[in-house]
């Protein structure tokens, strides 16, 4: 086993994943509209992942309809009602970001059905932390449920309800600890005692599935000593 894993790690790094199934940190994923490799950054072995523009087009005259989709690497072999998800995570945005307003859009999916038609999300938009401006520093943090309950669409209708402030940055590593149980989600950064983000009534029709590390168009996005617990 250990020997297998070597060598599928091996194959990582030496190029990136487009849809198949590989192996990191001892679990398989699978790279869904996204491309994954291993890099190393910091002096460690972590996880690199971009949305896959050519399998998810983005159309930036059509924005609603082109961001909160399943962009994502997906744990395999994985179907969790309530659960804790942990891992740390590191956004920088691309140089030649195809959206000028990317924030650095870096975050988790969960209970993502089968054909990852439907699923849960929070997700960080880490330069938008420490901005001038306070209405900006107020969309720190978002949730969404695919489909239909996108950033946009919230924002209209639920007067930031589904989002959130918090300190954090761009290169940067944020620990992100998510629990969600029954119709409730709650979001701890960086070893807070107390919740940085609460939901209380997901909107999302998936009550099952598997984990998705998630990136949204224009971000480079890092993750290490991910852990997952059914709960």
């Amino acid at each position: 086993m250990r020997n297998r894993g070597f060598i599928a790690v091996m194959i990582l790094l030496a190029s990136p994943v487009y849809g198949q199934q590989f192996t990191w940190e001892m679990q398989e994923f699978a790279a869904i509209n996204s491309i994954a490799k291993v890099v190393e950054l910091d002096g460690a072995k972590v996880l690199e992942v971009t949305r896959d523009l050519v399998k998810s087009p983005f159309d930036i005259n059509n924005i609603e309809n082109s961001v909160d989709g399943p962009t994502f690497v997906k744990l395999a072999n994985t179907d969790i009602e309530n659960g804790i998800i942990e891992v740390k995570m590191l956004s920088k945005i691309q140089v030649d970001s195809p959206f000028p307003q990317a924030r650095g859009f870096i975050g988790l999916a969960y209970r993502i059905d089968e054909g990852n038609s439907m699923f849960e999300n929070i997700y960080l938009r880490p330069s938008n932390g420490r901005a001038d401006d306070q209405l900006r520093r107020n969309h720190t943090v978002q949730y969404f449920a695919y489909p239909g309950y996108t950033f946009s669409r919230l924002r209209k209708e639920a007067n930031g309800l589904y989002e959130t402030y918090a300190d954090i940055g761009l290169n940067e590593w944020i620990d992100v600890r998510l629990e969600y149980q029954g119709e409730k989600v709650t979001l701890f950064i960086n070893n807070q005692k107390s919740p940085n983000f609460i939901v209380n009534k997901m909107l999302g029709k998936s009550t099952r599935g598997s984990i998705g590390l998630w990136v949204e168009v224009g971000t480079i996005g890092y993750f290490k000593d991910f852990k997952v617990t059914n709960n």
